[in-house]
């Protein structure tokens, strides 16, 4: 919308005549420029590719596996000069975007994550593990180029260009010249002396109407063209009420769930804190009232009685100790949620190795957030499963917090069998997070979740096992 507008204070800045026809003037310019740019860009990577195939198949003509070389050499050399070409294309696109119409189209590329060397040596791209250095730089490339928005867009605006400007800019540029053609063409017969002086006349002035008409279309062809480019390469400008519409109620049901969570939480503890503690502590405070009779007439009861006192006390102070870490674990608070995670895997009944990779501590509640569910996953193995050993790994790269939870049982989990997978999601929700699963029948069963967080005080972890 905002590059309707800005076109439309130029031409209201031209509403004189002559301001009007030096307006015309330059969109006929400025169309050409963006057609013949939206031409080369595609016909340079069939050039690449041309010229390389020719190359290839001279140099390997006499190779075993010469289809197959030329075949590789081709494809990669293509799609590289499809990459650059779509850069260059969106690139000069947005610069003419800001020249012609004083919008800024922004190009916001995420970040290409560094190349990381583990413990064991494989380098982590950001996406996945490699063990060699060449291989993990490609395999960075093609993953980032992938999955970045932009580099999408920019993809999509290469495609569509040519096919834009075909529609737009082609036909106001025909009208003008094919007008102007035929208006020279009417007055060069006018002038050798045409028997028909009359229809010269009228041929000629028809010749210049049309060509009138092309110029002053060209400017609301060479806008339509401009706005449609700015769409594609930023769409998030022109966010449509159906989309606001539904992250509003996305964000009301995350917050409901939220909130529900908590009022459950609050329930549990009312419920473990009467049922437990509470009746506990209540014993105790009657066993010491009849301890206290007794203490003159009757020691030897009385003594017994403070030895199920002093039990009854220390299973109330582990019931305490239970729901506090049930709250918010001690470790998780003081130690972070690595050491954390490890003092589930030495509690749970399978073999369970950790590894950590976070080079600061994400925010408590994220933090908090995630400790549960792992919880629940790790639960849910050695109930489920029937797996042997359990993997989890934790890392935090390009502003999201990645767990994966992964063990070799039977396979087989799904979402909507139980309560388990769908309240961790709802968990993760209400930050923005994402729970993706995999489990084919036989194994294994891997779980990754992912939400966005930023770290804040340091804190390193490595990797940990139990075996």
């Amino acid at each position: 919308m905002a590059v309707t507008t800005s076109l439309e204070g130029m031409k209201v800045v031209g509403r004189g005549a002559s301001g009007r026809l030096r307006a015309s003037v330059r969109a006929v310019g400025r169309s050409a420029i963006a057609a013949g740019g939206a031409s080369l860009s595609v016909l340079l990577p069939f050039m690449v590719v041309v010229v390389t195939g020719g190359v290839t198949a001279r140099i390997f003509e006499t190779f075993e596996f010469f289809p197959f070389c030329v075949f590789v050499t081709v494809m990669t050399t293509g799609l590289l000069a499809v990459y650059q070409c779509s850069r260059h294309s969106a690139g000069w696109t947005r610069a003419q975007v800001r020249r012609w119409c004083g919008t800024t189209v922004r190009a916001e590329y995420s970040p290409m994550p560094p190349l990381e060397r583990d413990e064991r040596g494989h380098w982590w791209t950001g996406f996945s593990y490699h063990r060699r250095h060449g291989v993990a730089r490609v395999a960075r490339f093609v993953h980032w180029s992938v999955r970045d928005a932009t580099t999408r867009r920019d993809a999509i605006w290469w495609l569509l260009n040519p096919w834009s400007a075909t529609f737009f800019l082609v036909p106001p540029v025909l009208i003008l010249g094919g007008g102007a053609v035929f208006a020279l063409v009417s007055a060069v017969d006018s002038g050798l002396g045409s028997s028909h002086p009359l229809k010269s006349v009228m041929s000629l002035l028809l010749g210049l109407l049309v060509s009138v008409v092309g110029l002053l279309v060209t400017p609301y062809a060479l806008r339509a063209h401009l706005d449609v480019a700015a769409r594609v390469l930023e769409p998030g400008r022109w966010a449509s009420n159906t989309q606001l519409k539904r992250r509003v109620e996305e964000l009301t049901l995350t917050r409901a769930d939220a909130l529900g969570n908590q009022a459950a939480e609050l329930r549990r503890i009312e419920r473990d804190l009467h049922d437990g503690a509470q009746a506990r502590l209540v014993a105790i405070g009657m066993t010491l009232g009849t301890i206290e009779h007794l203490m003159e007439t009757d020691q030897a009861a009385a003594r017994e009685l403070l030895s199920e006192a002093r039990q009854s006390s220390a299973k109330a102070l582990q019931e305490l100790r239970d729901l506090v870490r049930g709250i918010h674990p001690p470790v998780l608070a003081e130690r972070g949620l690595g050491d954390a995670v490890r003092s589930l895997a030495l509690d749970s009944p399978l073999p369970t190795e950790v590894t950590v990779c976070l080079p600061k501590r994400p925010e408590p509640p994220v933090e908090a957030a995630v400790y549960f569910c792992i919880s629940e996953l790790l639960a849910n193995a050695a109930k489920h499963s029937g797996a042997r050993r359990v993997w989890v790994d934790i890392l935090h790269r390009a502003g999201l917090l990645r767990v994966t939870v992964t063990d070799d049982g039977c396979g087989g989990a799904q979402p909507g069998r139980g309560s388990g997978l769908r309240g961790i999601e709802r968990r993760l929700g209400t930050f923005d997070g994402t729970l993706s699963l995999s489990s084919p029948p036989g194994g294994p069963t891997t779980i990754t979740m992912e939400l966005p967080c930023a770290l804040s005080s340091p804190r390193i972890s490595t990797s940990s096992d139990k075996g």
